[in-house]
């Protein structure tokens, strides 16, 4: 991922893009979103709270759209039945649901860390599909997902931008 993150950063730059929106989009898309966001961030050295709060508005965008409309997009998409449509929209349908593995009772806190802990093929994304697939209520799963994208932040920047500097911007 951080490969993907330096070259569309790098890419980003070059087309005149803002500095600042240049860690906004990358946050946008999915599967690296936050993560993402920061290493850009960090790779144009944007101040570390900037960062913060550009990024975790990139991330959050899209989160709303998932959790009230893709389970009426992906049954939109079975009925037209087109096969390659199809076949994509079960494929994320069975990775969500595989990641998802049993959560009946500790769904706050799966969803939570599932964003949480920034792994390939976790985010806000996925944690919202799953969210809609094993049907958890949205007073639920929407402080779940907005809190692990506090805690992948958090994780991010101490990657990123060091313990110390991020101490130091925190109690300094």
């Amino acid at each position: 991922m951080k490969e993907l993150t330096e070259s569309m950063t790098t890419w980003l730059a070059g087309h005149g893009i803002a500095e600042w929106l240049i860690p906004f989009i990358v946050s946008l898309f999915p599967l690296i979103e936050l993560r993402g966001g920061i290493i850009a961030a960090r790779l144009i050295n944007m101040d570390l709270w900037k960062a913060i709060w550009v990024c975790m508005l990139g991330n959050i965008i899209p989160i709303p759209f998932i959790l009230l409309f893709i389970d009426k997009i992906f049954d939109f998409i079975k009925k037209k039945e087109v096969p390659i449509l199809c076949k994509i929209v079960v494929n994320l349908e069975k990775k969500a649901l595989n990641k998802s593995g049993t959560m009946e009772k500790g769904e706050f806190f799966f969803l939570l860390f599932f964003v949480g802990i920034p792994l390939p093929g976790t985010g806000a994304w996925t944690g919202s599909l799953i969210a809609v697939l094993r049907r958890i209520p949205l007073k639920k799963s929407v402080p779940a997902i907005f809190l692990g994208l506090c805690l992948a932040s958090a994780i991010m920047c101490v990657l990123c931008y060091g313990f110390p500097e991020v101490f130091a911007k925190m109690f300094g």
